[in-house]
């Protein structure tokens, strides 16, 4: 009967060790010494480790929106590249519809100075 539970047992183990596994050899092989580059302003801005009601500057989230927006074309765009030949001309009048708004607001944004860091 306990034989019916080995595979449980094992199934348990080895999740624990794929689970727990990394953090104690992170743990073991650098133990309190983060990374300068790590700990350095890249991807939000501002220091990591500060008061949490320091003031920040709203430009990265605007640039990371307009990321995204922007990137969210080619979501569009392959899968009407895909089926180009069957959408025929109603179809390429639409995706050139789509593209001329598209093309029209980043301009527009250029224009404002949304894409300017200083």
């Amino acid at each position: 009967m306990l034989q019916n539970y080995f595979p449980i047992l094992l199934f348990v183990v080895v999740g624990l060790l794929v689970g727990v596994g990394p953090l104690v050899l992170g743990w073991l092989l650098a133990p309190n010494r983060p990374d300068p580059e790590k700990l350095s302003p890249y991807e939000c801005g501002f220091e990591a480790f500060e008061d949490a009601r320091m003031k920040f500057d709203v430009r990265y989230y605007l640039i990371a929106i307009l990321f995204i927006l922007f990137d969210l074309e080619v979501a569009f765009l392959v899968p009407w590249a895909v089926v180009f030949k069957e959408l025929g001309v109603y179809g390429f009048g639409v995706m050139l519809e789509f593209l001329t708004v598209l093309t029209l607001g980043f301009i527009y944004m250029w224009k404002k100075g949304a894409l300017e860091w200083e």
